[in-house]
């Protein structure tokens, strides 16, 4: 006996539902949505205010400019992240994947599409079973046409956060043609690559694979459940309520039935095709969709609302009431998330409020550790790197200390454009009679003229011989 090694998945076809986590969630693609794609458009200081420059290693968010050695900011942001995604899901399970994903975020946005142009979902179930004629070939290409459309969009507002997307744009329209005569230099090869690559990600996730990016590709839904408990707010469905279920009239004595009316309404709207009557799954992505769904079966039946809803294991189990469920989510592991994660946060911001907008680094000159010059000094020369990181032009004074008779040759005054750095050679010069040989720690000190708070001092070696 033959048995396959892989099942072929049915297509799903997610029937449109409303209430309020739908309302919830499509408010969650509105705010997502323009701030994805209205963030690279944003102008702060005649520049895109959202830059990620990748190849001057600048990273520019409004009026703060991060260098490469700003990566300690980068380090907390993913704490931070990561730290919110434990505390959101120990609170209530996969909300993150449930409203905010991208992968939930954009095939919302094109099952909108496709119910636009095809039909709700019986009518996209025929469509697709029926016979190839001119109105299903112009309805799939309508839809795929503007699938294409948005995921192309996509992809170039995508890559216009890391190059500047008015210069893009302009490079775009040059490439088709659309530029009015003036010259406009091609798209480079690899803006064009990475546009195309992030547009056909987004259009086969979103419009083919969808569900099978949250079953099989996501890893979080394989290790979401170590962070679940018995009092992890998750969506149920109360099988004490609606056991045994099956089919009555509206109005109808339902008799010994449950409340379930075995409608399939909330298998139906179900994005991953599963049926929460059979308890929690892994390819649940917490979308609520079921609960807006059955809510209105039992609406109609005028039974009260709930079947379906957000609880916990331990509720059910223990018929808790509202209140005493929710004073068991709000438990002492999920306290401790929330204190560590604002704890995170304030120290973060405080950090980026005293931040000194000046960075320091001494490079020895290796050719030359220590040498005699002229009148029988003792030098050592160093590079300096200063690096102003606001976008307003100031004027540093260099200064040394730490050793008798320590100077400076070289410039001790210089002036650094915003967001740039420069590369300064100095020199300084001891005499030898005043120290004893061996290593000598000196502090180079960088300060503002026109700011006193701005003040660096960076310590190095100083050597004799």
């Amino acid at each position: 006996m033959n048995q396959p090694l892989y099942v072929a998945a049915a297509k799903i076809y997610p029937r449109a539902v409303h209430g309020w986590f739908a309302a919830w969630r499509w408010a969650l693609v509105w705010v997502t949505q323009l701030v994805f794609y209205g963030g690279p458009w944003l102008r702060w200081n005649d520049r895109q205010a959202l830059l990620f420059d990748i190849a001057q290693r600048k990273f520019y968010i409004f009026g703060v400019v991060f260098w490469p050695q700003d990566v300690i900011y980068l380090t907390i942001l993913l704490v931070i992240s990561a730290l919110s995604l434990f505390l959101f899901t120990a609170v209530a399970g996969r909300l993150w994947c449930g409203y905010a994903c991208p992968q939930t975020v954009y095939t919302e946005i094109f099952l909108w599409i496709e119910r636009l142009i095809e039909g709700e979902r019986n009518q996209r179930i025929r469509l697709d079973r029926g016979d190839w004629g001119p109105r299903k070939l112009g309805l799939k290409a309508a839809k795929h046409a503007t699938w294409i459309a948005l995921a192309l969009w996509t992809g170039f507002t995508f890559v216009g956060y890391f190059t500047p997307i008015r210069a893009l744009g302009a490079d775009a329209l040059g490439l088709l043609g659309w530029n009015a005569g003036t010259p406009a230099p091609a798209l480079g090869p690899w803006a064009t690559f990475w546009i195309l690559f992030y547009g056909f990600a987004t259009y086969g996730n979103a419009g083919w694979m969808r569900e099978q990016v949250c079953k099989y590709m996501c890893p979080y839904a394989r290790f979401q459940s170590a962070m679940f408990d018995r009092d992890t707010l998750i969506i149920t469905y109360d099988g004490a309520r609606g056991e045994p279920r099956g089919g009555r009239a509206r109005g109808r004595d339902k008799g010994t039935l449950g409340d379930c009316v075995d409608c399939g309404i909330c298998v139906q709207v179900c994005p991953t095709g599963i049926d929460i009557r059979e308890g929690l799954q892994y390819e649940c992505i917490g979308c609520a969709a079921c609960i807006d769904g059955c809510n209105q079966v039992m609406d109609k039946m005028a039974y009260p609302r709930g079947l379906i809803r957000y609880s916990t294991q331990h509720a059910l189990d223990n018929k808790l009431g509202v209140r005493a469920m929710w004073r068991r989510v709000f438990r002492p592991r999920i306290l401790v998330y929330t204190a560590v994660l604002w704890g995170i946060i304030f120290a973060a911001a405080f950090a980026l409020v005293v931040r000194i907008p000046l960075k320091v680094d001494i490079i020895r000159d290796r050719a030359a550790i220590a040498r005699e010059v002229e009148g029988g000094l003792i030098e050592n020369v160093y590079r300096v790197q200063l690096m102003n990181t606001q976008e307003t032009a100031r004027r540093f004074r260099l200064s040394v200390e730490g050793l008798p008779s320590l100077v400076l040759v070289g410039e001790q005054t210089l002036e650094i454009t915003g967001a740039s750095a420069r590369l300064v050679p100095i020199k300084l010069r001891v005499q030898p009679a005043q120290v004893q040989a061996g290593k000598h720690p000196v502090t180079l000190v960088v300060q503002a003229e026109d700011d006193a708070k701005i003040l660096v001092r960076e310590k190095t070696i100083f050597i004799v011989r």
